[in-house]
């Protein structure tokens, strides 16, 4: 399969094109009124790995008031429950940065899950979605997200699955399938749909973008099949993408080697 290939380093120091002065603004977006410490927990990640010179948290503004009033808080309009709803306050904030993080911690409901969607679906900038934001999303309109080629979409392979069906992709991406044959069907997955897709399937991370895939072993990532998902790998790859705008293959393979 010459589109596909399994990578052991990296190829070329991609941390050579991060600026010596800190730079460019990114969003991370999530969170209710009752769950945000990981938001606030990746955005000082991203603060102090990496030169960004600003990063914002984005939550729903039932949070206003009761966090420190830090300029890096952004607050829109929030449901009854204390989760994000419908505002074109929120749609702005997206494309009003360079990169977006969309995190999770939503409460699941159809207010919220329409506020979401419809502000990602409309989004310019680049965006990665993941942890419980692709359960989310996948209920609304999963469809019209999927042409947006602005989107990387970080999600386990069971959420990877669910996309799949819900758009209705004529390839099943089945759990006990062989890796070969998980690789064929993001091949033809990421031709039908311009947008990039990385995930974790059989002991692999696959990154995948107009028909190519590459695999890296979880074990030389320093994450496990756990942490991975908690959000700090997923800053590690927006970062990189972010300073190698035109190179997501190789920069996501770098944030997952280096």
């Amino acid at each position: 399969m010459d589109y596909f290939e399994r990578v052991e380093k990296a190829n070329g120091d991609y941390t050579w094109n991060f600026p010596e002065r800190k730079t460019g603004t990114v969003n991370v977006i999530g969170g209710n009124s009752q769950s945000f410490r990981t938001e606030i927990k990746i955005s000082e990640y991203l603060a102090g790995e990496f030169p960004i010179e600003n990063v914002r948290t984005v939550l729903p503004d039932a949070l206003e008031g009761k966090l420190p009033n830090l300029p890096n808080f952004v607050f829109t309009r929030s449901t009854e429950s204390g989760s994000f709803a419908e505002d074109e306050k929120l749609s702005g904030v997206l494309n009003s940065t360079d990169f977006n993080l969309l995190t999770g911690d939503f409460s699941k409901n159809s207010i919220t899950g329409r506020a979401v969607s419809s502000a990602v679906e409309i989004a310019v900038k680049p965006m990665i979605i993941t942890r419980d934001s692709v359960d989310l999303v996948t209920e609304n309109s999963p469809e019209k997200l999927l042409m947006n080629d602005s989107l990387i979409w970080f999600l386990s392979a069971v959420q990877l699955q669910k996309l799949l069906r819900a758009v209705y992709y004529p390839k099943m991406f089945l759990l006990s399938q062989s890796l070969v044959q998980a690789v064929e069907v993001l091949h033809k997955f990421t031709l039908s749909y311009p947008v990039s897709i990385i995930t974790l399937y059989n002991g692999q991370v696959l990154v995948a973008k107009n028909g190519l895939v590459r695999a890296v072993e979880v074990e030389k990532t320093g994450y496990s099949p756990i942490t991975i998902w908690n959000g700090e790998l997923a800053s590690r790859i927006l970062a990189f993408n972010l300073f190698n705008p035109d190179s997501f293959l190789e920069a996501s393979i770098a944030a997952l080697i280096q």
